[in-house]
């Protein structure tokens, strides 16, 4: 990445833009508002924030992973859309960055970022020929992205030719599965599509790419069972794509998949592969959550490795207590994610321990019950799915230790979605 432009998000300054910081930082660069020591009684309410305990120890477990598991990580960039947390999980070891459509490739590309997968097919003429420029422009410029058709070949090779580009596009066959989302559905279409992209002129084949993740959403036998299905598909692709001799060995030959799910079977499955590199794309493990990852992460169960630490919390105040059993919070759909459970009520600010149970949320608001939280208190909420929370807030505060009474803000991370 280009530090000198992750370094500049430092000189930004703040003002009405950011939601929950406050009033007296208006006018100050993230620099000079960081100087004065701000703690988090400073912030108003709703609020997410990070912690960076819990992000340190999350980036040094999955690269210690990685490392003994043999496998390339290309963290998936579209959880957090932060080139600081990029930076951090390349220098961590990351070998690249993965992100889903063209306008986050425009982010990556406006920071720096030199090696880029697409999880995605990217069809739009426009967005190929800005790609052909930026791949004949910049020589260390690596990128990757996905086919899972004829037709898609065809387009994207029309597309490239009129934008009279210089360097082939690298791509990989994309495997899916019934019922599952994008990706060839049997065997003999993957072969066809690896066909023509072998053939095709302004195209390189370079190896297959799928997600496992759309099958399972826990980690029961069934589902289990349904992963290693997948993975088992994927790599008979892979033979028969290799015994057709149809990958272009002047690059690295890869095999990516892996959520932050089932990482590790995608390691048993597709690992030792020869003169084939796996890529992982896990993209929720620097972040992690109380909710959904908290109980499917691989190192959560059992793979190996300490487990991952929620690194996101959100913070909302008691508004209104309209009925004995009733509490209303100042935090909503706006602000907090809930598309894989609602959040959960953890402690007070202060660190008073807290019961009650979420039960719905507003845009604005959030419907707490069973607690005894007094108008005013803020209230500490377990949150699920990093994906999902991020893309509601522009700039994040870090607190050094969100389990102190008053935890001290010692970084403000920058989003771009």
């Amino acid at each position: 990445m280009d530090r000198a432009k992750v370094a500049q998000l430092a000189a930004e300054r703040i003002d009405w833009r950011f939601k929950a910081l406050p009033s007296a930082a208006w006018g100050c660069t993230v620099a000079e508002y960081l100087a004065g020591g701000p703690t988090l009684d400073d912030f108003g309410t709703p609020l997410l924030t990070l912690d960076r305990g819990a992000l340190d120890h999350n980036l040094r477990t999955m690269a210690d992973w990685c490392a003994r598991a043999g496998a390339w990580l290309a963290p998936h960039g579209k959880t957090t859309m932060a080139p600081a947390l990029w930076q951090a999980q390349l220098d961590a070891g990351a070998w690249a960055i993965t992100l889903a459509n063209l306008s986050q490739l425009h982010v990556a590309r406006a920071f720096g970022v030199r090696r880029l997968v697409l999880a995605n097919t990217l069809l739009d003429p426009h967005g190929l020929a800005w790609l052909a420029k930026e791949l004949d422009a910049d020589p260390e410029f690596w990128f990757v992205c996905w086919v899972d058709s004829v037709a898609a070949v065809e387009q994207m090779d029309r597309a490239l030719r009129a934008a009279g580009a210089g360097r082939p596009v690298d791509v990989l066959v994309e495997v899916g599965a019934p019922g599952g989302r994008t990706g060839v559905r049997d065997l003999d279409t993957g072969l066809a599509v690896a066909r023509a992209a072998a053939a095709a002129p302004t195209l390189r084949l370079t190896g297959l790419g799928g997600y496992e993740g759309v099958l399972a959403h826990d980690a029961e036998p069934a589902a289990l069972a349904a992963v290693e299905r997948y993975l088992l598909a994927v790599r008979q692709l892979h033979a028969r794509i290799r015994d057709e001799q149809l990958l272009d060995q002047a690059e690295q030959v890869l095999l990516s998949a892996g959520g932050s799910s089932y990482f590790d079977q995608v390691v048993e499955l597709l690992g030792g592969v020869p003169e084939t590199r796996l890529v992982l794309r896990s993209g929720a493990y620097l972040i992690h959550d109380d909710g959904l990852y908290h109980g499917l992460s691989p190192l959560a169960r059992g793979a190996g490795g300490a487990p991952f630490r929620a690194a996101m919390h959100g913070w909302a105040r008691v508004l209104s207590h309209p009925e004995p059993d009733l509490v209303l919070l100042d935090g909503g759909k706006r602000d907090f994610p809930f598309d894989e459970g609602l959040p959960t009520v953890q402690r007070t600010r202060a660190g008073r321990p807290l019961a009650g149970t979420v039960t719905g949320l507003n845009d604005q608001h959030a419907y707490l019950r069973g607690s005894a939280a007094g108008i005013g208190e803020v209230v500490r909420l377990g949150l699920s799915h990093p994906c999902t929370a991020f893309d509601r807030w522009s700039m994040i505060p870090v607190v050094d230790d969100s389990d102190a009474p008053d935890p001290r803000v010692v970084d403000l991370v920058r989003t771009f979605f």
